[in-house]
């Protein structure tokens, strides 16, 4: 697949994530990289979060990116979700969440009708979005897996499946070494996600998305290459992908009021201690000594309760380690503080 940005012809590409902010940002930020260097991008989203992107979509108009947003309707009540739950954050039951996923499926058909009517050059879609390879190739157009994570968490994963170090321990609590990976990783199955441990919903599905990815034109991550050079390498080359390493694509958006905008109205940002714009948190780092604190993030959909969280945050506390802790809506707080801790 040519890559030529820069003849006469735009190269144009679908960006499709995953509907749940940990995911829609990064790639909503890969959309404008492209389309700051000449690709027409044009990001596919559902009405609910299009205003998410609408300040982002405006600054790169206006720099004379050619970026746009598509939209679909997610068909929740279809799957017996009510209309409120457009927003995957505010779902908090399993069942609830599957059925979310089961709705986000069911976007299939409008997918295929956008792909047919604008016939895109290739299409950047989410990890999570594995039937987008059968829809893609209907039309012959190319699909690029993007990937949040880092090339070694994805490499160690793919490792795990592929060989099943774990069922060759006799417990759970046993060592193992994740076979044919760099670095002699030891771990045990305790450690491991559940549905690898054991067969459930998610089993299948990962199966689905590692057998897409295989299909799939290549590999877009959210890290780069001088961070962890070996596992680039390995995800590379010892497991076949075709891959580009284009982040950490966060620093492509420099605006303050953009970036609070994409996490919604009730999203706020900064430390504990009330500094607005995170420079407090920056100078607070530029402080310690290097390699000496732990940043601590349990990602945008995981969800805990106050107890949880305040068992976590004493646990944190008596460690003794310095930390930065990122929790829900964008909220950072410092280790070594006795007034963050959660109540209940």
């Amino acid at each position: 697949m040519a890559m030529d940005v820069g003849s006469s012809s735009k190269l144009g590409i679908f960006f499709f994530p995953f509907l749940a902010p940990g995911h829609m940002i990064p790639v909503a930020d890969i959309a404008k990289l492209f389309a700051a260097r000449g690709a027409k991008s044009t990001l596919l989203t559902t009405t609910y979060y299009e205003q998410m992107f609408h300040r982002s979509i405006q600054r790169a108009q206006k720099l004379g990116s050619d970026l746009r947003i598509l939209t679909m309707e997610l068909p929740l009540q279809e799957v017996g979700l009510p209309e409120h739950c457009q927003n995957l954050d505010s779902i908090s039951s399993i069942e609830m969440r599957m059925k979310y996923l089961m709705a986000v499926r069911k976007l299939e058909e409008q997918f295929e009708r956008l792909v047919e009517e604008h016939r895109p050059d290739c299409v950047v879609s989410d990890m999570f979005l594995p039937w987008t390879v059968d829809v893609l190739a209907k039309f012959g157009i190319p699909r690029i897996v993007f990937h949040g994570t880092s090339h070694f968490a994805m490499g160690a994963s793919e490792c795990v499946r592929l060989y099943e170090p774990h069922t060759k321990v006799s417990a759970d609590s046993e060592p193992f070494l994740i076979p044919n990976f760099p670095g002699e990783i030891s771990m045990t199955g305790a450690k491991l996600p559940e549905y690898i441990r054991e067969v459930t919903h998610m089993t299948e599905f990962n199966r689905q998305m590692m057998e897409s990815e295989t299909r799939s034109y290549g590999v877009i991550m959210n890290s780069f290459y001088e961070l962890e050079p070996a596992y680039a390498d390995y995800y590379g080359d010892a497991l076949g992908r075709r891959l580009w390493s284009v982040g950490p694509v966060f620093l492509c958006t420099k605006d303050f009021e953009e970036k609070l905008q994409r996490w919604g109205k009730s999203a706020s940002a900064g430390t504990s201690d009330g500094d607005d714009d995170g420079d407090g948190c920056l100078k607070w780092l530029d402080s310690k000594k290097p390699n000496s604190v732990v940043y601590i993030c349990f990602g945008s959909m995981t969800k805990f309760t106050p107890l949880q969280l305040r068992e976590i945050a004493l646990g944190l506390e008596a460690s003794g380690q310095q930390f930065v802790w990122v929790v829900k809506e964008a909220t950072i707080v410092e280790g070594g503080k006795e007034d963050w801790l959660p109540q209940g």
